[in-house]
């Protein structure tokens, strides 16, 4: 960028051209600047095309943004039903690549180029005067490895946590050994298409799927599956609770059906000895000598597995690393904007309880510089799409000088159903209370009790105090 531009004719840039950071080219498009969007993958949304083969919780109405929305009715999209639920691949085929194609963004973005450092033009963190005035520095690196340097007038990270996925270990750590595993291919990306892509990976061999979540149940139930067809497969099970019933859901009593199905089939799984599973586990280390050797700790005692590739669903954590020039300002628990981590810790909080919120939650001491969607939520698995679209509405409109708008909340999220159910289900729970809110599917909601139960007070402490 030319050194003699003013600050309001250069473009915001955007990292990552995910399904937040498309929405926020949209929106900047709308309000007449200019976005520069950065990808590092080969394709827009490559992250989601990762876990293309895995069912999204929420259905297509709350997918959209209506920003991009308008974008694509100016051209001849068809928008999907509003109550389906996608896949991942679904939502890029049918959103996400032709908002990415549109007149208005598809010169804007640059895949396969990865931001390696945001810093103020001339200036490190330390120095202060004119810094609100100056220029953002945000160097990039292509595929080829040329390193370029941009400036901007703001900054927008939403590059997600898909590429950081949190450690095997015990207290945030890496397991002994679990470097040199992950980097001779033992363990997998934390969604693998195991009927699909990575099939040969798994058929006919022992998989150990590590953590209790959404994610843990998704690769079980494909596991399942592969078992039936390749009886030599074998599946373990570890995690950390003395109990794996939270991932089951409520059976034949629960709201939804689907949901109830699969986690009755994920019992019936364990119950019957095709998924041994082994509970109250940490895990210590892991040795590839010969083979793998995945071995923890246990209250009766050491436990060793010997297995062909660890699926690790232990959650994500952001990258901080380019932002070290960057003034943040993040929670010391989840590593969120200080504002927003206390209403988005998952000990006390499910994502049924975090409130919508947008530009004056998400500031950071260095002006203008936001972080928005999944990487807004730290370490927190609490994260709605929807939200992340509200988040981008408001930022937008801080960035335009509308700050009637950005401190306006134009978002009501219903009180459960969209966040605790990727194992198959919609948002059409009926509730106990019918005073309550509308939910998303238009029928009054109760809290589920699937994972971190959702649209109860508390989160992960108050289901704990449950059990």
């Amino acid at each position: 960028m030319p050194e003699n531009s003013t600050a309001t004719e250069l473009p915001v840039v955007i990292i990552g051209a995910g399904p937040v950071g498309l929405a926020a080219a949209a929106h900047l498009s709308t309000r007449g600047m200019k976005p520069l969007v950065f990808e590092a993958g080969a394709t827009p949304a490559a992250a989601v095309s990762e876990w293309g083969h895995i069912g999204l919780f929420s259905p297509w109405k709350y997918n959209i943004d209506y920003a991009a929305r308008a974008l694509l009715e100016a051209t001849d999209w068809q928008e999907p039903d509003s109550d389906y639920l996608p896949t991942g691949t679904e939502l890029v085929n049918e959103y996400l690549a032709p908002l990415a194609a549109t007149p208005q963004l598809r010169d804007a973005i640059h895949t396969q180029t990865r931001v390696i450092a945001v810093s103020r033009v001339g200036m490190d963190r330390t120095r202060t005067p004119d810094r609100d005035g100056t220029a953002f520095l945000v160097r990039t690196q292509s595929a080829d490895g040329v390193i370029e340097d941009h400036h901007a007038r703001a900054v927008i990270d939403a590059s997600g946590t898909w590429s950081t996925p949190n450690p095997l270990g015990q207290a945030g750590l890496p397991a002994i050994g679990e470097t040199a595993a992950r980097e001779a291919g033992l363990v997998t990306s934390p969604l693998p298409d195991v009927l699909g892509r990575d099939r040969d990976e798994f058929a006919c061999r022992h998989v150990l799927v590590v953590g209790a979540g959404h994610s843990a149940a998704n690769t079980l139930l494909a596991l399942g599956e592969l078992n039936e067809a390749e009886p030599t497969t074998r599946i373990s099970w570890a995690i950390r609770g003395a109990d794996p019933a939270s991932v089951y859901g409520g059976g034949d009593q629960d709201g939804l059906p689907a949901r109830g199905a699969l986690g009755t089939r994920l019992r019936h799984l364990v119950e019957t000895g095709r998924i041994d599973v082994h509970t109250s586990v940490t895990i210590t280390d892991l040795d590839t000598t010969d083979g793998l050797t995945v071995s923890g700790t246990t209250p009766d005692g050491p436990v060793s597995l010997d297995v062909d590739r660890v699926v690790p669903t232990t959650g994500f954590r952001p990258n901080l690393d380019f932002l070290r020039e960057i003034r943040l300002e993040l929670d010391p628990v989840v590593e969120a904007p200080t504002k927003l981590g206390p209403l988005i810790d998952p000990e006390y909080h499910s994502c049924g309880t975090v409130p919508p919120h947008g530009a004056n939650l998400l500031a950071h001491p260095e002006k203008d510089f936001y972080i928005a969607g999944m990487k807004s939520y730290g370490r927190a698995p609490t994260f709605l799409m929807f939200t992340g679209y509200e988040q981008i509405r408001s930022i937008v409109a801080a960035l335009a000088g509308d700050q009637a708008a950005a401190d306006r909340v134009e978002l009501v999220l219903p009180e459960t159903g969209v966040c605790s159910a990727d194992i198959g289900s919609s948002c059409d729970a009926p509730v106990a209370d019918t005073a309550e809110a509308e939910s998303c599917c238009g029928a009054p909601a109760e809290p589920v009790s699937i994972g971190i139960p959702t649209g109860l007070e508390h989160g992960r402490s108050a289901y704990q105090e449950t059990r």
